[in-house]
């Protein structure tokens, strides 16, 4: 959808540049009484500034995709309904007009609750609903949102919707137009503090979004727009802040802290750059940190300029967690000063869900429990993902089945018909389970939880070998002798479970005995050794052909054939068409763990 810059500005005007009041802004005889007041003690002013992020579509405590209500092992709830809550209980404690409430993006993905509002009744038709997310944020009375990268998941015509549902800006300050390089949403936001002295506190909140926007939304940003680094648009745009007077300058980020990137030296920019801004660009008092699904209560970095100390937060996803940011204020030299922050970060698990939200949303939530638990087939044999990351198992076999099986029917009649199929996938859930018996949508939906799209590449056999071999560095080296402890045994150095590829159409073992990037052997096609030059069609999902995960070769390899529609929904239609899932059709052990040749574990 082509960006609109006279929508734009005019929005701008309301919110990204625009001044929101709590209170009533001073009289000129309540600041001459402050004048009258020099030499006498301090005048100071506390508030806070609460922060969520990484809502990823969670209203409810509840999981859409088991059909009740949200558990997990740390017995951890989420959901909007109980982060108001918490709202409610902060502002009732510090005053309603002494706080601001933030986000720092990934709000309208995740749930089957959010992608029922984009794609089943999606919200950009004509007389379509409010998106479940806007009604809840603006109940709670949010006063910003920074944009996540998920927002840009399906499309910017929804973003732009949900934008117009929402009374709080989404901010991006390197949310770029491609064509103008002009801000294509709103960068910043002001809001006015009234403090008991006369003297407003001006507050500024700076968004900036993932750079990693730019290959993992390809399709639906590429021509659209750019997104340059975090550090380079936050040293623009604080000195402008502070110089239209803004006394405290916050950033909202989606972007972790760790300073590393997941997609190597594709983009120039860093994936997890929160810290590198605290610690490069100076005015900056405080940064609510996202993306990394990670809980830092308080983190302090030290800005290399000034020496001042820059106070981090970020909470646990999914409205797990709630940050507060508590800022203790002095007036000096005829302005504000900042003379100390602290952050600590509240349990969502310490409180019950608030009725106002629940009522409000429980007509849409009915649709979506209704919805997801139609009956679509039938499975022969139940299957789970419990030990899918260290074991060939059968359910992520189906999805290999399916995405190879999609291909070779989109290829059939080309140039490329004739040549093999191979087919990545990884486990998204290690509890997804398809039960024996009947088959629902949320059964299906729960094992592919992302919204991926599939992509054919061409690849050659020396191609998918270094695939396959940085794949294997997910697994802790375990010495041959050495107990094995399948919890201990994967996620090295950090790797997500989702950023383990196991590929289908190929054999092989991992050696996980020997140090990575020497660990895949007996690699073979059909029986014989893989050459080195053979030729494959490659099914892998648009997240890792884009470059992410830094997996090599896919991101450069030809694109024969994408898809716009989710692999979800291709996995959904594909066992509505047949009926019925007989794993005896697909489950093979295709790959296994050994040591010295031995398998670690036993084969199923």
């Amino acid at each position: 959808m082509p960006l609109n810059r006279r929508k734009f500005l005019r929005k701008s005007a309301v919110t990204g540049a625009g001044v929101a009041l709590t209170g009533a802004v001073a009289t000129p005889s309540a600041q001459a009484a402050e004048e009258r007041g020099a030499g006498r003690r301090p005048k100071r002013y506390a508030f806070t500034v609460l922060g969520t992020t990484d809502l990823h579509g969670n209203v409810f405590n509840w999981d859409y995709f088991t059909d009740k209500e949200f558990d997990d092992k740390a017995h951890n709830d989420v959901g909007l309904a109980k982060i108001s809550t918490l709202v409610n209980q902060v502002r009732a404690e510090k005053g309603r007009r002494n706080t601001l409430l933030i986000d720092a993006g990934d709000t309208i993905q995740g749930t089957q609750l959010s992608y029922y509002y984009a794609k089943v009744d999606p919200i950009t038709a004509k007389g379509g609903p409010v998106h479940p997310m806007a009604q809840a944020m603006n109940a709670i009375g949010y006063d910003a949102a920074a944009l996540g990268n998920h927002e840009f998941n399906y499309g910017i015509p929804v973003l732009r919707k949900f934008e117009e549902q929402c009374r709080f800006p989404l901010l991006g300050a390197n949310a770029l137009d491609a064509k103008t390089l002009r801000p294509a949403f709103a960068p910043y936001s002001m809001h006015r503090l009234r403090t008991p002295h006369g003297r407003d506190v001006k507050v500024a909140v700076l968004g900036l979004t993932n750079p990693g926007i730019a290959i993992w939304d390809k399709a639906n940003v590429q021509g659209k727009m750019t997104f340059p680094g975090l550090e380079e648009q936050a040293a623009k745009w604080v000195p402008r802040l502070r110089s239209m007077g803004a006394d405290v300058v916050i950033v909202s980020a989606h972007s972790g802290s760790s300073g590393t990137s997941s997609y190597g030296d594709q983009l120039p920019y860093i994936e997890n750059a929160a810290g590198l801004v605290a610690e490069q660009v100076p005015g900056i008092d405080a940064i609510l940190v996202g993306h990394a699904h990670t809980e830092i209560p308080e983190y302090l970095v030290t800005n290399k300029e000034t020496g001042k100390q820059v106070v981090l937060s970020e909470p646990l996803k999914w409205g797990q967690r709630l940050t507060l940011f508590d800022f203790e204020l002095v007036w000096e030299k005829g302005c504000w000063k900042v003379e100390k922050v602290g952050a600590k970060v509240l349990d969502s698990n310490t409180v019950e869900e608030d009725p106002k939200i629940t009522k409000l949303l429980s007509d849409e939530h009915e649709k979506v429990v209704a919805y997801v638990n139609q009956v679509i087939g039938t499975n022969t044999a139940e299957m789970t993902s419990t030990e899918a990351p260290y074991k060939d198992v059968p359910i992520i076999d189906l999805i290999n089945h399916i995405q190879a099986d999609t291909v070779k029917q989109a290829l059939a009649g080309t140039e490329y018909a004739a040549l093999p199929v191979l087919s990545q996938a990884a486990c998204f859930s290690r509890s997804a389970v398809i039960p024996g018996g009947e088959v629902t949508i949320r059964d299906v939906a729960g094992l592919y939880v992302f919204e991926n799209t599939l992509e054919a590449r061409l690849m050659t056999g020396a191609q998918m070998k270094a695939y396959l071999e940085y794949s294997a560095n997910y697994y802790v080296q375990t010495p041959a002798g050495a107990e094995v402890d399948p919890e201990k045994l994967t996620n090295a150095n950090g790797t997500p479970d989702y950023n383990y590829d196991v590929v289908s159409g190929l054999t092989y073992e991992i050696d996980i005995a020997k140090a990575a990037g020497s660990r895949v052997t007996n690699v073979r096609f059909e029986g014989a050794p893989l050459a080195d030059d053979a030729k494959f069609v490659f099914a892998v999902n648009n997240y890792r052909a884009n470059g992410g995960g830094n997996f090599p070769h896919v991101a450069s390899a030809q694109l024969l054939w994408s898809n716009s529609d989710e692999i979800r929904n291709t996995m959904i239609a594909w066992v509505k068409a047949k009926r019925s899932i007989d794993p005896a059709e697909f489950a093979a052990v295709d790959w296994k763990l050994t040591r010295e040749g031995t398998p670690v574990f036993q084969a199923r």
